[in-house]
């Protein structure tokens, strides 16, 4: 179990670098929550938490047209068999790199839940 979900990871990271909308989305259960403090930053109104696919998918696609250069290394993944974390480097060409980590809850194969926190 504990690869299945490593697996699950390494395929949002490949989604996220190749700017695969509809892949990383597929990653996700319908009701999944993520939450990110740049979310809290970008849309006060959301406290930093959005939930659903369409939510996602209008906060990533954003990200994607603001950031065409944007990257994440892959520094460490540690899963167990409901959820992994994972530590990566924030790439952006002109901005200094950033530490962060995300913790991915995963039940019945899809993300449910998503937590970022960057260092």
């Amino acid at each position: 179990m504990t690869n299945q979900i490593q697996q699950i990871a390494l395929r949002w990271f490949d989604a996220f670098n190749t700017k695969n909308l509809e892949k990383l989305l597929a990653l996700y259960d319908d009701e999944a929550q993520h939450y990110s403090p740049k979310l809290k930053i970008r849309q006060p109104e959301t406290n930093g938490l959005i939930i659903g696919k369409e939510a996602m998918r209008n906060w990533w696609q954003d990200a994607f047209d603001r950031l065409p250069t944007l990257q994440y290394k892959v520094t460490s993944l540690t899963a167990n068999s409901d959820r992994v974390f994972m530590e990566y480097t924030r790439q952006v060409q002109g901005e200094e790199d950033m530490l962060v980590a995300e913790v991915l809850e995963i039940k019945d194969g899809q993300i449910v839940f998503s937590r970022v926190y960057h260092g």
